[in-house]
């Protein structure tokens, strides 16, 4: 390109270029109008600075929080993690859910100790049943613990398959939260892989666990937007022992899955006597609630291996049908 000689310094007819911000004038309105015109003047204007409809809408919170923006609010919750998880470039992930109570085992088995002592020192479970019921379910934790080093041997088998052979990155998402999400997400952790955590804001003040990556942790203020994002990537879900969250994540992705709302995806849910237990699906379809083909929408493993080649198996599958 022809370089233009610099010939304005000298040019009367070209005005200087204005400051971006600062004026050398300043306009009349960058001055409130003076007491010596109206006493009043100065008390007024500070009302109407005060008042909330001054307020610019995007720093209203009252607006922002209010029943005729949830609408905004709605579209807040979804776009903001899904532009950084476009922006990561994450197009799969295998969802793990599971109890947020079952932790590791060497602080289950500590956290039953502190049970056993508190009864001992009680008069045993007579003198106190509601303690002894406490140990009980502190033992029975002690037993489900296994499921930590599960799900944690999981996020790692998955994290380690990210080697950069050009196939799709697919990233470990939980809740973010403790218990068998912190497992999964430590697992992906230890492998050195980025891991996802989609946490929910509560009424009390919580945290997540120290294992998600912190550019994709995200706190969701509706259940249905959080829900959205754990489906909309999710090549695989994976179902712990777990309580009222998770038997609602499952029986949502089932149902979308059941109807074809969603694309079939691998369910697998991680022990068979846990499971058994907690619904009884061959009940369902012997009453007719459901057909023997939804009964076969998911299947039970115990390990990670047997968890991690059947999803793999799964995919193959899938490809061919």
């Amino acid at each position: 390109m022809t370089e233009i000689p610099d010939e304005t310094d000298n040019d009367p007819a070209i005005p200087v270029p204005t400051a971006p911000l600062a004026r050398r004038e300043p306009l009349p309105c960058q001055q409130p109008k003076p007491s010596r015109e109206d006493p009043e003047a100065p008390e007024r204007v500070g009302r109407i600075i005060a008042s909330p409809s001054y307020r610019v809408a995007s720093a209203d919170p009252d607006f922002l929080q209010s029943d005729d923006t949830r609408g905004l609010r709605l579209l807040l919750d979804y776009l903001k993690p899904e532009l950084a998880l476009q922006r990561h470039g994450v197009e799969r992930a295998i969802v793990v859910f599971g109890g947020t109570r079952i932790c590791e085992p060497a602080e289950a088995r500590r956290r039953a100790d502190e049970a056993c002592a508190r009864l001992a020192a009680a008069g045993g479970p007579q003198a106190a049943p509601d303690l002894a019921a406490r140990l009980d379910v502190a033992e029975r934790i002690v037993a489900a613990s296994r499921y930590y080093d599960v799900a944690r041997e999981l996020g790692r088998l998955i994290g380690a398959a990210n080697d950069g052979d050009g196939r799709p990155t697919t990233l470990v998402m939980t809740g973010g939260g403790p218990g068998i999400m912190e497992a999964a997400n430590r697992g992906a952790f230890d492998a050195g892989a980025e891991t996802i955590g989609l946490n929910i804001a509560l009424p009390h003040e919580q945290y997540p666990n120290p294992y998600v990556t912190p550019a994709l942790c995200f706190q969701f203020h509706y259940f249905a937007l959080r829900k959205l994002h754990f489906m909309q990537r999710a090549r695989a879900l994976v179902a712990f022992p777990g309580g009222y969250g998770t038997l609602d994540e499952l029986f949502e992705v089932l149902n979308l899955v059941q109807t074809r709302v969603m694309k079939p995806i691998p369910i697998v849910l991680v022990g068979v006597d846990f499971w058994r237990q907690a619904v009884d699906f061959d009940f369902l379809v012997a009453e007719g609630v459901i057909d023997v083909e939804d009964r076969g929408l998911f299947w039970f493993a115990e390990t990670a291996p047997e968890i991690y080649e059947s999803l793999i198996a799964w995919e193959r599958k899938a490809q061919i049908a």
